[in-house]
């Protein structure tokens, strides 16, 4: 499902029609000066204006295959105001295929990302601490990315490795050659070294050609301590996005260089799920919330366009600056399922970007282009070391663990695995819930391979759960707690109840003979016994997906006192290690925590 540092979640403003993805101008009316040209003839002088192709994305999360299941989609908002489902969407060999087709005709063309490239990786890329993704990013020929929480998972000193290259000081090389590192500059202007003060790579970049030049910031957002482990960030110091920006604008302008787009992780979450929403239908802005909001009317105006992450959201915006101008802000939600097309139309004379003339839209990254074949070779590649991994038992069964019914075993020992990964992560964590939709298989006992009935291998293992979600914890009152068990059978899942899968200890009814909230039976709900308490603070482990209010679950997307943990499948490999043996073997759950009438 998709993933975010927390909170996911993901809008563009493009014209309604059969092609959602045709470029909008948002409350930016203006028409593109008459004088701009994508190129220039080599026998006249140059105009005045000059088009700036930019292309780009954010958290692809070392998604380097095909992303599965709500992993690999998104929504499309059709003309007549209902939304239709787009499956199987994503993957670097279609995302370098579309990346390079769009940039033919357009000779100065930048390619940007707003971070979070790496981390919560699938097997294929996390394996390898993430030189598969740097080295598809390199051929993707990726300019400039700024940091993301994600990049300091493994901490400072690995990310310094990531951008200058060498063998992982632990795991050593991978093939005869020694990784030589990002061809593009991370960019992380607000993160400093706590002993010299100074950010401990690159604040900011300058991409030029010919007379042209624009600068880019990054930074990640300040919070990023609060999401990710204090081993990912000991010895770093994270200022305000704002500040950090509006501080390194002034050092672009005194070099010289008038044209900025800041790269921010931080996001919006839009008001529609539809990745071609318009945000500024009822005004510049008027359709996405969140801390992206604030953050752009406050940097400065020198700043030209705004490229986001972190949310998993979509959206392409026009956000007043500090003066009242317009400003683009763009996310390409996740995984490499969109990427943003926006036109920066530079002025020779000013050497400013003329912003009325700023045009932006995201586009659909479809599996109907042919498969770029450098990256097919590089996913053979490494998936041909992978796979020995892949045979690696990690826990045994007595019988299969199956993956059917309202309330599943599957489900079940996932919500099990979660609760005692958070109780690892913090003690007072109460319970677990797990979205259905995220349990893709079940286990089965008889083999599939020499590995031997009764055994799961890390293979087996990675088809349940494929999504590189991370274990969010959340608090939350009983009163919000009561309500997101509500929202499994109301609102957005009305039609279509969508029943989380509960950790040990958690009970209640389903009275499916009643409508809409109803359903749920407030007084039947317990936890370890005990009625919940409306003002009480319960710890809640959810994955990253429902943790961002994924599946139409709102309530769970207002949850305070975030912490991340370890990716969901590292949780459940870890479980089943630590609860079964060959001669003890974990038994499938009873599946009797909700108790369903109908």
């Amino acid at each position: 499902m998709p993933a975010a540092p927390r909170r996911t979640r993901r809008r563009t403003h493009a014209i309604l029609g059969a092609t959602a993805a045709l470029a909008t101008a948002a409350a930016l009316a203006a028409a593109l000066p008459a004088q701009a040209h994508a190129g220039q003839d080599a026998h006249r002088p140059p105009s005045r204006y000059q088009d700036v192709q930019l292309l780009s994305f954010n958290d692809l999360h070392g998604n380097l295959e095909p992303p599965s299941g709500s992993s690999g989609r998104v929504t499309e908002l059709q003309p007549d105001g209902t939304t239709k489902t787009i499956d199987g969407v994503g993957g670097v060999e279609y995302l370098a295929t579309h990346l390079r087709k769009a940039r033919e005709g357009h000779p100065y063309s930048i390619t940007a990302a707003g971070g979070d490239m790496v981390g919560a990786s699938p097997l294929l890329s996390g394996l390898f601490h993430d030189e598969p993704t740097i080295e598809a990013l390199n051929n993707l020929k990726l300019d400039v990315t700024s940091v993301g929480n994600h990049e300091f998972d493994e901490g400072a000193r690995e990310l310094a490795r990531l951008q200058n290259g060498g063998c992982h000081p632990t795991a050593g090389c991978y093939g005869d050659e020694e990784f030589q590192g990002a061809n593009f500059p991370y960019l992380a202007a607000n993160v400093l070294d706590e002993k010299t003060g100074r950010p401990i790579l690159k604040p900011y970049w300058v991409w030029k050609k010919k007379d042209v030049k624009i600068g880019f910031i990054g930074v990640t957002l300040e919070g990023t301590p609060n999401i990710v482990s204090a081993d990912g960030v000991k010895g770093l110091t994270f200022k305000d996005e704002v500040e950090t920006i509006n501080k390194y604008a002034k050092v672009l302008q005194h070099q010289g260089v008038q044209s900025i787009v800041a790269l921010i992780h931080e996001g919006g979450f839009p008001a529609s799920g539809a990745y071609n929403y318009n945000c500024d239908a009822a005004g510049a802005g008027s359709g996405i919330s969140g801390p992206i909001v604030d953050i752009a009317k406050n940097v400065t105006p020198a700043v030209d366009a705004l490229v986001t992450g972190h949310t998993h959201t979509a959206y392409v915006c026009d956000i007043p600056d500090p003066s009242g101008r317009p400003r683009m802000v763009t996310s390409a939600a996740s995984f490499g399922r969109l990427y943003t097309d926006t036109t920066l139309t530079y002025d020779r004379y000013t050497g400013d970007i003329a912003r009325t003339a700023v045009k932006s839209a995201n586009h659909v990254v479809t599996r109907d282009v042919p498969k770029a074949a450098d990256m097919t070779e590089l996913i053979s590649r490494w998936n041909t070391l992978a796979a020995p991994i892949g045979n690696r038992a990690i826990g045994y069964i007595s019988a299969d663990i199956d993956n059917t019914g309202t309330e599943s075993p599957m489900g079940d020992l996932i919500a099990d695995a979660q609760l005692a990964h958070g109780r690892e992560l913090d003690p007072k964590t109460s319970l677990a819930l797990m979205n259905p939709g995220g349990v893709r298989s079940g286990l089965t006992y008889a083999a599939k391979g020499a590995e031997g009935d009764g055994v799961v291998t890390y293979a087996e293992g990675f088809t349940v759960q494929p999504f590189a979600n991370t274990v969010n914890l959340q608090d939350f009152t009983g009163a919000q707690l009561i309500q997101v068990l509500k929202e499994q059978v109301s609102g957005a899942n009305a039609a279509a109840p969508k029943i989380l899968q509960p950790s040990a200890g958690l009970t209640y009814t389903l009275d499916m003979t009643k409508s809409g909230a109803d359903r749920v039976v407030t007084d039947s709900i317990r936890l370890g016994g005990a009625p919940i308490d409306p003002a009480a603070t319960y710890r809640v482990a959810t994955n990253s997906f429902l943790a961002g209010g994924g599946d139409g679950f709102p309530t769970l997307a207002q949850g305070t006192n975030d912490l991340v943990g370890s990716d969901d499948l590292a949780a459940l490999e870890k479980y089943l290690t630590a609860n079964s043996s060959p001669t003890a073997p974990i038994a499938p759950p009873a599946a009797n925590r909700i108790t369903i009438v109908k």
